[in-house]
């Protein structure tokens, strides 16, 4: 058995275990790309609060895919394997092209996508958003562009661009997971971020958390130094958000305010199936 791994490892196969991974790696992608062929794709939402009590600043509409069966197949399952293949841009497709539907649909809706930064060079991706700006400019006042800290710094440059173009289409970024990444200052500043939301560990137990207090109030601080609309996520409980909103925290998103929910307050109410009696 000791030989036989040793040739594995010899002829570059890897380890038994790597094996492993690469086989759950291939079965995850094509169940992705089944469901995106299917169009088993679907947006989940979730409410961002005020943080002065004042009700929901806006939604985040979260990528949720299907298998075969109608179960949702969990992000953390495929986001990291797609992320640098093309699926990755398929997926941002499908999530751009549900929430401008419902942008379209929903006067008075404000929503955040979440894209990868790799989407900017993506063609399929670029023609879906300029077609809809086009088409309904109203949309772009009210549609939120979230980009994860991590993916802008792999290629801030272009990303830049990319902000600075649509800036004029009243397109409003966000920029995600912050403090989970190594953000570069220097490029923090030439950004054209709007929203800076704050990676959900530091929320986690900040009411007695001295250290997450401390780097909490240094985000906020920084995010209000460039004029940037701060947002805590994953809040979870009461007295967190009361910490942060003393903090100076924007908003808030978590599940305290609400989890993702694939029917939201504006969908229209399911019809009663037939024969089923009507209250």
């Amino acid at each position: 058995m000791g030989h036989m791994r040793g040739k594995l490892v010899d002829a570059g196969l890897g380890s038994p275990l790597d094996v492993a991974i690469t086989q759950r790696d291939r079965g995850t992608l094509a169940m992705v790309r089944q469901a995106l062929e299917r169009g088993d794709a679907l947006l989940a939402y979730q409410p961002v609060m005020r943080a002065d009590g004042a009700g929901v600043a806006f939604w985040e509409g979260l990528i949720r895919l299907l298998d075969e069966t109608g179960r949702v197949i969990p992000a953390r399952d495929f986001i990291g394997v797609v992320e640098e293949q093309d699926l990755g841009r398929q997926i941002d497709c499908a999530a751009l092209r549900m929430g401008l539907s419902a942008l379209a649909a929903h006067p008075s809706l404000r929503l955040a996508v979440n894209m990868s930064a790799r989407s900017v060079g993506y063609p399929g991706w670029m023609q879906i958003l300029r077609r809809a700006l086009k088409r309904r400019p109203d949309v772009g006042q009210r549609l939120i562009l979230e980009i994860t800290e991590t993916s802008a710094m792999q290629m801030p440059e272009i990303v830049q661009v990319f902000m600075e173009e649509l800036q004029d289409k009243g397109v409003t970024f966000a920029l995600d997971d912050f403090g989970a990444g190594y953000t570069a200052f220097r490029h923090l500043r030439h950004f054209c971020f709007d929203i800076l939301k704050i990676d959900g560990q530091f929320a986690r137990n900040v009411d007695g958390d001295a250290d997450n207090q401390v780097l909490c109030e240094a985000l906020i601080s920084l995010g209000h130094h460039f004029d940037m609309v701060v947002v805590a996520e994953a809040v979870e409980t009461d007295a967190e958000a009361r910490w942060l909103g003393a903090a100076g925290v924007d908003c808030l998103q978590g599940y305290h305010f609400g989890a993702p929910s694939m029917t939201p307050p504006w969908a229209p109410p399911a019809r009663p199936a037939h024969g089923a009696p009507r209250g």
